[in-house]
């Protein structure tokens, strides 16, 4: 999947890409992006309407990134860590991710496209609860959370 963003998809971009979201959602629908985790809600509904529309990852994917950016934003304000690259054997929708301080891994912009995908049924909500309680949950950074 091609992804033509500005500025581009790297780890260091990654806190300009959720900004980027931040005001597009706002002047779209009127969303109120604050970096809390309270508003990984809005990212859900947001992502739920695009499924409702029924619109591809392909057709969403530079505001899919975005989301998955202000996400991993709030997951780095909130529980610390910063964003990496990934090996090419891990590369799954973006070629980065968020390194916790406990080391382990999570995928910020995964979540978002598996919750396209996925509907409801994929909780980005217990995905940041897993990564807040810091223990072990199986498929934290591979296959997300569902529940």
């Amino acid at each position: 999947m091609q992804v033509h963003l500005n500025p581009p998809l790297e780890p260091g971009s990654a806190p300009q890409l959720a900004a980027a979201i931040v005001a597009a959602a706002a002047d779209i629908s009127d969303a109120e992006l604050d970096y809390s985790p309270e508003s990984i809600d809005v990212v859900e509904d947001i992502v739920d309407g695009f499924r409702a529309e029924g619109v591809s990852r392909e057709e969403m994917a530079e505001s899919l990134v975005g989301f998955g950016c202000y996400l991993g934003e709030i997951v780095t304000r909130h529980i610390g860590g910063a964003w990496r690259h990934t090996p090419a054997a891990h590369l799954t929708a973006a070629a980065f991710v968020v390194v916790l301080p406990d080391a382990r891994e999570c995928r910020p912009i995964d979540w978002v496209f598996n919750r396209l995908e996925s509907g409801a049924a994929f909780s980005i909500r217990a995905l940041y609860a897993a990564a807040v309680a810091g223990g072990a949950d199986s498929g934290f950074a591979e296959e997300g959370a569902h529940g």
